[in-house]
């Protein structure tokens, strides 16, 4: 199955007043480097969480950020009477000294700093990491993943275009190879009768120029590599696990193979069919460095 490494997604839960919010974002990486900015009170969990992710995503530069809205239910709310006293005996001084009636209501004194708190995000308090979190990170993780298999799909066709114009070029390779011999050792035997005309070289001379000439351009083993490289590399698209790297590997195995038949082939036809075969390898390998 092939999936691309790029890709996004949010997901969000409530908890109690508040929200989690979690967003995934993934781009092309040679290697997996998972990333989580998170907020202070759950930071013990960040090697947790990228566990978690990298269950889900083998391969690609992934960032994660986690939000938290609301009064967090990971913390509780804390008085501080000693100041709140203060504040009323304070508050009902004031009003004798300059006559003014009414009572000091809560409200007010609870409206001044400091005199109701929540610990700063209650780190001591979070003792795992909360089920809602999970929850949007899961529904995250899933959105990045359809979106991957998506745009995979979409490669997946493009390789297979791709790798039908290579057995054509492939297949002008192999049905050309066995004339370039016997093409080459006409033009020979015309080129001495034109220079020497009878008193030329005897057959027996030229066969083993022609003999040398084949031995040299011979590539029915790079042929035969290139085919089983190929087979690989049809058989790797079907594999449901990640497989860029692998695709990779092949395609540099693959391309070392057109290369050789290029200098070996000593053949224009030939020669122009390697110029498009490492024209469409080019392209479906710049594709597989999305591929996870």
């Amino acid at each position: 199955m092939i999936k691309s490494m790029t890709g996004y997604g949010k997901g969000e839960s409530l908890y109690g007043t508040g929200r989690f919010t979690v967003e995934v974002r993934c781009v092309n990486h040679r290697y997996g480097e998972i990333t989580v900015k998170l907020p202070r009170a759950l930071l013990k969990f960040e090697n947790d969480l990228k566990k978690r992710v990298a269950e889900r995503l083998s391969r690609g530069k992934i960032d994660v950020f986690i939000q938290v809205e609301g009064a967090m239910a990971l913390g509780v709310p804390t008085a501080n009477l000693p100041l709140a006293r203060g504040y009323y005996k304070a508050f009902n001084s004031i009003a004798e000294a300059l006559g003014l009636g009414g009572e000091v209501d809560l409200a007010l004194i609870a409206a001044q700093r400091d005199v109701v708190t929540v610990a700063a995000e209650a780190e001591a308090s979070v003792e795992e990491i909360p089920e809602e979190l999970l929850a949007a990170l899961a529904d995250a993780l899933s959105q990045v993943d359809q979106m991957r298999l998506f745009e995979g799909e979409s490669l997946l066709a493009d390789f297979r275009k791709r790798r039908e114009l290579l057995s054509g070029f492939i297949g002008q390779v192999a049905g050309r190879a066995p004339s370039v011999v016997s093409e080459y050792a006409a033009r020979l035997k015309e080129r001495i009768a034109q220079l020497c005309g009878d008193s030329g070289l005897s057959d027996e001379r030229i066969a083993l120029e022609v003999a040398l000439l084949a031995e040299k351009c011979d590539i029915t083993e790079e042929l035969v590599r290139l085919e089983s490289h190929l087979r690989q590399f049809d058989e790797t698209l079907d594999r449901n696990e990640p497989v860029g790297r692998k695709l990779d590997f092949l395609l540099q195995e693959i391309n070392r193979e057109v290369n050789t038949i290029g200098s070996k082939a000593n053949d224009a036809a030939i020669a122009a069919c390697v110029v498009e075969l490492k024209g469409e390898l080019e392209k479906i390998r710049e594709q597989v460095q999305n591929i996870e």
